[in-house]
């Protein structure tokens, strides 16, 4: 199977390399920027291509579209002539955004991606969606070199996924964040509470969030939470959350 990849952020960067190490054939790279594709398909063995045309002719069997979303469509429309399968990464953008082409859709991995961070793709959830039998089965077979954790969904679920993802992902490392500046303020390492952070993601493997629940606010300790809006009072911004989070706590009890 041979695979083609259009994007060489950071998505893009771990899908070519895991795809690399399973010894799947990488054609071409296309990148907006074509220092950027040269760079990724040097470390991949693959060509690297100024104009998004040379991928349809290259010989791939699946072309792989990891750009951000509002660019999607435009990529998509030059590769009408393409007779393979064309797939999009995208947790949020729905399947029919590549309808255009005959053959196509979705091979999104579940994971918080960055360039220069190692991690083992065989653990990373592959959400698969295509509008053929036969490209969904393409996909599979392509997913399966690289992980081992792959599942068919559809775009409204996926879309959940997202939205899941932002609020097990994105907005605790906001937090981790705002955690790591108040300590800096009062000249306390960060390091002291890694092994808090780790223990919170390791219990929720085991049992749900809300069995696990702690803090001042699920116990509704309101001497507590006073004292810790006072601590916040020239943080406007951060009082706001806490005091909204500690509500939303409270409800759960």
């Amino acid at each position: 199977m041979k695979v083609s990849i259009i994007g060489s952020g950071n998505v893009a960067t771990h899908l070519a390399k895991a795809l690399y190490y399973a010894q799947v054939e990488i054609t071409s790279i296309w990148s907006h920027q074509f220092e950027n594709a040269e760079l990724l398909a040097n470390q991949v063995g693959a060509k690297s291509i100024k104009q998004i045309s040379e991928i349809t002719d290259d010989g791939s069997d699946i072309i792989l579209i990891s750009v951000k979303d509002d660019a999607i469509v435009e990529v998509a429309t030059q590769l009408k002539n393409y007779r393979g399968v064309v797939a999009h990464t995208s947790g949020a953008a729905g399947l029919d955004v590549l309808n255009g082409n005959a053959h196509y859709g979705v091979f999104y991995p579940l994971q918080t991606f960055s360039k220069h961070t190692a991690l083992d793709f065989s653990q990373v959830p592959l959400c698969l969606e295509a509008n053929d039998t036969q490209s969904l089965q393409q996909l599979k077979m392509l997913a399966t070199l690289i992980s081992k954790n792959i599942y068919e969904v559809d775009s409204a679920q996926r879309k959940i996924l997202h939205l899941s993802a932002v609020f097990a992902c994105n907005f605790p490392n906001y937090l981790y964040g705002v955690a790591q500046q108040l300590l800096a303020q009062h000249q306390l390492d960060f390091d002291i509470i890694k092994p808090l952070i780790a223990e919170t993601a390791n219990k929720v493997q085991t049992a749900l969030p809300i069995e696990v629940q702690t803090g001042p606010a699920v116990r509704n300790d309101e001497q507590t939470l006073k004292k810790h809006e006072d601590l916040l009072k020239e943080h406007t911004d951060w009082l706001m959350i806490y005091k909204l989070l500690s509500e939303q706590i409270k409800k759960t009890r």
